[in-house]
């Protein structure tokens, strides 16, 4: 008998997580077709209903919004369409009125925090609790991102096991207990996509900790490394060294300090070009900077492709300097495809310092620094790219935790039931 899995994610537009759960669907849709293992009904709720994304989806994976947009959250139609979302789902069922306490208490334990405040972070809980229900009951409902669905599947799905993925430093992002209403102790399995992730989120929901198992991002390594032979890549003539960044224009990217390292570079005489493969609220803000620096023709803005992979191909050196982050997709992808790197150090799970990356701290300086070392020595670069090479990773043990979440009649299901009734 096939076990009916829900999927929920807020939007399937092209970004870490969503590729990750890309990948993980098409891996289970392969499973399906296997002897002797646990057969799925997949099926994918979006909660903002819309993504470029979906058009890739498996046949068998039932894609269950109704009135889909194919349009991605970072073009001007599909922003346009994520206004209207937002603004429907606030005045469905009185949404809004009922939230506003709610979203007024937010935002001031953000104020009081010295948060930025992140009215998206807010606002996830009124899509949340305004968009439609499903009728079905599933065996198994999967939260596959923090925020909108979370909550989703916390307060609105009927399922017999639920299970959420955690993809990022949790607090650093902008999450609370108060935000989230302490909707994690509703899951009966939590899945990290690493240690760092893991610490930081069991500091926040300590009594989660026994029901927390590192799930690691799924990637199909053979289908990156041809794609990055296709036709593709840098359109330009340039002879010097490349540096490639690939990521949202988002705070959490910081951009301004590549930008300001870039400046520092050139300041060295240093023949290099900076690409940045990414689209976001920041590119206006973004282009002033480049402009202000003097850099319009060496630090570019290339906006997003439906195959960054030439890139990584083509690239000298990947840099990845960012305030917080989970577990780097885009990391796992240059090591795939031989990139020596450079990080912020948040990324120490990442990459292992002088043997296939550098890491330093979050400041122009050191990642001019760190950069200039491997232009400087291209043997380095070289035995970076190929202990890369070597990271690769078996990820059914990690399908496997499906199975075994399915399988369990343990005390597990009875103890998340119980913080369903407290926190009634």
């Amino acid at each position: 008998m096939r076990k009916k899995i829900l999927f929920v994610i807020n939007t399937f537009s092209r970004a870490g997580a969503e590729t990750a759960l890309l990948d993980l669907l098409r891996k289970m849709d392969e499973r399906n077709r296997e002897s002797g293992k646990i057969q799925y009904d997949l099926s994918l709720f979006v909660l903002m209903g819309q993504g470029e994304l979906a058009g890739k989806l498996p046949e068998s994976v039932h894609l269950l919004n109704k009135n889909y947009c194919m349009e991605s959250v970072l073009e001007p139609r599909g922003k346009r369409h994520m206004v209207c979302t937002v603004l429907k789902a606030l005045l469905c069922r009185g949404t809004g009125i009922k939230l506003a306490p709610y979203m007024l208490r937010a935002y001031r334990q953000m104020r009081r925090s010295g948060q930025v405040v992140r009215m998206d972070k807010i606002l996830w809980r009124a899509l949340s609790d305004g968009e439609v229900r499903l009728d079905e009951t599933y065996d198994l409902a999967i939260a596959f991102l923090e925020g909108g669905s979370a909550y989703y599947v916390a307060d609105h799905v009927k399922a017999k096991k639920k299970a959420a993925f955690i993809h990022i430093d949790y607090e650093r992002a902008g999450y609370s207990r108060e935000l989230d209403q302490n909707c994690y102790r509703k899951y009966d399995a939590l899945f990290p996509i690493g240690e760092q992730v893991r610490r930081q989120f069991v500091k926040v929901y300590p009594e989660c900790a026994d029901r927390t198992k590192i799930f690691h991002n799924i990637l199909d390594v053979d289908k990156i490394r041809a794609r990055a032979q296709e036709p593709g890549g840098f359109m330009d003539s340039y002879d010097g060294i490349r540096i490639l960044t690939v990521g949202r224009l988002t705070e959490q990217k910081a951009y301004p300090v590549a930008i300001e390292a870039m400046r520092l570079l050139k300041q060295q005489g240093v023949k290099a070009r900076w690409y940045v493969l990414g689209e976001g609220p920041e590119r206006e803000m973004l282009e002033q900077q480049i402009a202000k620096a003097g850099l319009q023709e060496d630090f570019l803005l290339l906006g997003v492709t439906d195959n960054p992979y030439p890139y990584f191909a083509q690239t000298d050196i990947y840099v990845h300097a960012t305030r917080y982050e989970g577990k780097s997709i885009a990391i796992q992808e240059a090591q795939i495809l031989g990139c020596p790197i450079v990080a912020s150090d948040i990324n120490w799970e990442q990459i292992e310092q002088g043997k296939d990356g550098l890491l330093c701290s979050l400041d122009a300086k050191a990642v001019m620094e760190a950069i200039l070392t491997l232009i400087e020595d291209p043997d380095m670069r070289k035995r970076f790219g190929q202990a890369a090479l070597q990271k690769t990773a078996s990820f059914t043990e990690d399908i496997r935790l499906f199975d075994r979440l399915l399988e369990d009649e343990s005390e597990m299901y009875g103890k998340r039931r119980l913080d369903e009734q407290k926190n009634v």
